[in-house]
């Protein structure tokens, strides 16, 4: 879908000429979707023609005693990392900063240092931690939005960062600093992933004017054809084995459903699913890349249980390009991205009966379960491409530049 302002304000033109981009991008210790998007950002602007210079660190850094004790000293402003980015930023004279993930090394100085070189920023929220310890509104396997908008104690008080007090700690501390500096001021340009996500970081005290929303993409796996709608047969479900997956809903569904389901992914719940999986359910394990997608192009629809509000998983852009339909929780950013009837069917989240209800009115429709194929291909083609992110992402860097040089002051771009 193009890119549209929800305001009367000036729009700003796209890029007429190449950009010199400076990407920052913390990776944690285990790979995640963050990692691919901000992967497939790069990609995408140097096939364009853009410069982009890549910034980077990665939690392996975090060595020891020593090593964690730096991180959590430094994890509300580190001096060091944002003398670095400034050595880096005045060598390489770039028109524009995006930051990706920041936490915990690169930590927010790099923001205040980025608006200290007069540059305008662009800030993709993957989480949300600016407002939730864990960043993903998350405790005890449901959602919880006890900090939002608020100072996170509650997040310390129940160790929310990986049952962690120091790292607890350390996350509160950073985010009282952040909004006690003026953290959300320095980004000119905040992008969310869904209306429902944005909906949620202006609770959480960000500008409103200041929050685009621009989903993920991922290129075209050129797989939707292999398999004919019709011929495609069993449901699928791909993720980590974790409670707020919704995997005990899901297995307590299919006790009653006569339809063979494989489970793809690794988790801490694998111990227990190995015990209590029908035999109509089959464990494949980590799966790469290349064989989740095999698997989605012979599924008839994936399921997606989640007890939590998700952000934007990349398994919904990979299943819509591979033309696989979406049962999903009735939950966040899920019901926004997917269209009942449409895309996929929704439930209650948690609701095992309502779940069954869901599949079993797929499977009693296969012709509509094939009309659902193609228009989740469809979706995928007008909203997910790499050729319509672009635009969005190019106008969003474009009125992060009008707002910083004072040109325009309000507007958002949005999917």
């Amino acid at each position: 879908m193009a890119a549209s302002s929800s305001s009367s304000a000036p729009r700003a033109r796209l890029a007429s000429k190449p950009m010199r981009i400076l990407m920052a991008h913390n990776f944690y210790q285990q790979p995640g979707g963050e990692d691919m998007v901000a992967a497939n950002e790069r990609a995408l602007l140097e096939a364009a023609g853009h410069d982009v210079i890549v910034h980077q660190t990665h939690n392996d850094r975090i060595e020891g005693v020593a090593g964690k004790l730096d991180a959590f000293l430094h994890a509300p402003h580190s001096a060091r990392e944002a003398a670095r980015f400034g050595r880096l930023l005045s060598e390489t004279a770039p028109d524009l900063v995006h930051i990706h993930n920041y936490f915990p090394l690169f930590t927010p100085a790099i923001f205040h240092e980025a608006k200290a070189h007069g540059l305008p920023v662009v800030h993709t929220l993957h989480n949300f931690r600016m407002m939730c310890l864990n960043g993903f509104l998350l405790r005890d396997g449901k959602v919880c939005e006890a900090c939002i908008g608020k100072t996170p104690h509650m997040g310390v008080v129940h160790r929310c960062y990986r049952g962690s007090l120091a790292g607890s700690l350390a996350l509160a501390r950073m985010i009282v600093r952040q909004r006690r500096t003026g953290w959300a001021q320095t980004v000119d340009r905040f992008i969310a992933l869904t209306q429902f996500e944005r909906s949620k970081f202006i609770e959480g005290g960000l500008p409103p004017d200041r929050v685009a929303v621009k989903p993920n993409f991922i290129p075209d796996p050129g797989m939707h054809e292999t398999v004919a709608p019709d011929a495609r047969h069993g449901a699928l479900f791909v993720g980590r084995l974790s409670p707020e997956k919704g995997l005990r809903t899901l297995l307590a569904a299919w006790r009653n459903i006569d339809y063979p389901l494989r489970i793809g992914g690794d988790g801490p719940m694998m111990a227990e699913l190995r015990a209590t999986a029908g035999a109509n359910v089959t464990l494949l394990g980590r799966l790469p890349s290349s064989q989740i997608y095999d698997e989605m192009a012979r599924a008839a629809f994936l399921v997606m249980p989640s007890t939590w509000y998700e952000g934007f998983p990349v398994t919904i852009v990979e299943a819509f390009a591979l033309g696989l339909p979406i049962l999903a929780s009735r939950l966040g950013s899920m019901s926004e991205l997917i269209v009942p009837g449409e895309t996929g069917l929704l439930f209650d989240p948690g609701d095992a009966d309502d779940l069954s209800r869901a599949v079993r009115a797929a499977l009693a429709a296969p012709r509509k379960l094939a009309l659902m194929s193609g228009e989740a291909r469809r979706c995928y083609e007008n909203r997910y491409t790499a050729g319509s992110n672009l635009p969005m992402l190019l106008r969003v860097y474009e009125e992060a530049r009008a707002i910083n040089r004072g040109t325009v002051g309000t507007g958002m771009a949005e999917a």
